[in-house]
């Protein structure tokens, strides 16, 4: 059992326990990649409060999964799990539009209670206005702007991707259907947005 279904374990159990406690039932559902999630939601998605979305899900790279399910169901409300606080990643993941970012690190609690401040556990909370989200969700948004991720294209967006997975600019530009000299346009531009001198310094802060 790898460390993804052992954090899943624990938030289900935390989260049915709280909600056994408070008199009602949560029902949880669960997918080992982004395509079931997606599958799993469109079919549920009146019954889904809230999205948990692991980054490390073995169809995905990146924020890849997030994007996809932000394209997909962009009403969606999501909160990302990651193995790292990258803080440039958890820019990305916010400026996406996931309400919140939160490292594997932190305590299952902390999940369990944004859950809670989303109305999730307890009947009488969708009454009342929705509790602050707990420090260790919003502390990453309160680092530098996320108007590098903000002002890419959704093709630059794809092109980043691509690097992140270590490929080269040829063979982005055979998947993009495009000339090596415009991929190294988009590389150029999304090095520029980001700070940053290198195509190694660039995955290495955003992994």
């Amino acid at each position: 059992m790898d460390d993804h279904d052992l954090l899943r374990l624990g938030v289900c159990a935390l989260v049915q326990a709280q909600a056994s406690s408070s008199g009602g039932r949560i029902e949880v559902f669960e997918a080992g990649n982004v395509t079931d999630a997606l599958a799993l939601y469109e079919a549920h998605q009146s019954a889904i409060g809230l999205v948990l979305l692991d980054l490390a899900l073995p169809d995905t790279h990146g924020l890849s999964g997030l994007a996809e399910f932000r394209l997909r169901f962009p009403a969606a409300r999501i909160v990302v799990l990651s193995g790292t606080g990258n803080s440039t990643l958890a820019q990305g993941v916010l400026a996406l539009g996931a309400s919140a970012f939160l490292p594997k690190s932190a305590d299952l609690k902390e999940v369990v209670s944004f859950i809670r401040a989303c109305g999730l556990l307890d009947p009488d909370a969708a009454d009342n206005p929705p509790p602050s989200v707990p420090k260790a969700l919003t502390g990453y948004a309160e680092f530098a702007h996320a108007s590098a991720w903000q002002e890419l294209t959704p093709r630059q967006m794809q092109v980043l991707q691509w690097v992140l997975e270590g490929k080269a600019n040829k063979e982005i530009a055979q998947l993009a259907n495009l000339s090596e000299g415009t991929v190294k346009n988009h590389v150029s531009t999304i090095l520029l947005l980001f700070g940053m001198r290198s195509r190694a310094q660039l995955i290495s802060t955003l992994h």
